[in-house]
């Protein structure tokens, strides 16, 4: 079960104090887990970035091969004060990454040693902007997203999960997680079979999916409409990237407070961690590399749609 650790990371981070340090001295007492945090600064304030490194028995830090897998927690920040007072809607994906981190942990320190190594990346600010936009306001961040990809995307990871909440649209009615279509060097691929098996083991119930266009997979800044920042990690990396996003049947804003729902949030949780065991085994795979070799030499490369074009003002995350 995950969800003890999601209430342990809420509570910690449910403060107008907490830092990315904090977060650090959770994983001190982890043998085979490297916690750091670095502090970046931007017109808008600043925040803690963290990175926690789970080793795994076969992995690449101990000189093995099994594939690492990167999980991502993504957001604007964890905190709007002081305009809000509380943990804002938009901290589950740095909630649910912590999280998984938490478990995996707690898993090694038991003997459960995944094939693997797992990097999880998200960051901490407690008091981020917000910014209008439809159907409800954004997060804003106090960073911009380059340095965002920059501290949180890891070039060592051969997949990539980005756990993202995803309240403010009409595109998902659904209260719980859904997974995007992977994402790879600009091309839009089928939705991976075996992720949707992991997460109707995990969930007990069906498979939920969500939609994603051309434009959500380009990088901020380029005047088009985003359904958030979900896949912006894919824009920096070769590897593929899966959106896992945190939901609710309402429109729910980012900077909400009191719209985190830790079920929620430990079934994503469950998944991550389930996601993690099969990929560093070799029994996940993020997408078919036959079918994607066969675009390539039908239609070219795509790598085009993850470079940045002039800012036409559109920079939210």
């Amino acid at each position: 079960m995950s969800l003890q650790q999601t209430l342990r990371v809420f509570e910690l981070i449910d403060s107008a104090h907490v830092s990315g340090q904090d977060i650090v001295e959770l994983f001190v007492d982890y043998s085979g887990v490297k916690a750091s945090t670095v502090r970046a600064t931007g017109p808008k304030g600043s925040t803690d970035f963290v990175r926690i490194e789970i080793v795994g028995s076969a992995g690449k830090t101990l000189g093995g091969t099994a594939p690492t897998l990167g999980i991502i927690g993504r957001l604007g920040g964890i905190g709007a004060r002081p305009v809000r007072i509380g943990v804002v809607s938009d901290a589950d994906g740095a909630i649910a990454a912590i999280s998984s981190a938490l478990k995996l942990a707690e898993m090694r320190s038991k003997g459960d040693i995944l094939a693997g190594d797992v990097v999880i990346t998200t960051h901490i600010c407690p008091n981020a902007p917000t910014r209008p936009h439809d159907p409800v306001d954004f997060m804003d961040s106090p960073i911009d997203d380059i340095t965002m990809n920059n501290n949180e995307v890891m070039l060592e990871a051969d997949a990539i999960l980005s756990i993202d909440t995803t309240k403010g649209n009409r595109i998902i009615n659904h209260k719980g997680y859904a997974l995007s279509p992977t994402v790879k060097q600009g091309y839009i691929l089928r939705v991976a079979e075996d992720l949707l098996r992991i997460m109707e083991m995990t969930s007990g119930s069906h498979a939920v999916t969500f939609p994603i266009t051309i434009p959500d997979i380009t990088p901020y800044g380029n005047g088009v409409h985003h359904l958030n920042s979900i896949l912006q990690p894919s824009t920096a990396t070769s590897s593929p990237v899966v959106g896992v996003a945190i939901c609710t049947q309402s429109v729910v804003p980012g900077c909400g407070t009191g719209a985190s729902h830790e079920t929620d949030i430990a079934l994503a949780v469950k998944f991550a961690v389930e996601v993690a065991k099969e990929f560093g085994r070799g029994t996940c795979q993020f997408y078919d590399e036959s079918e994607y070799a066969r675009l390539i030499a039908l239609y070219g490369p795509l790598i085009h749609l993850q470079q940045r074009q002039p800012e036409h003002g559109e920079v939210v995350l």
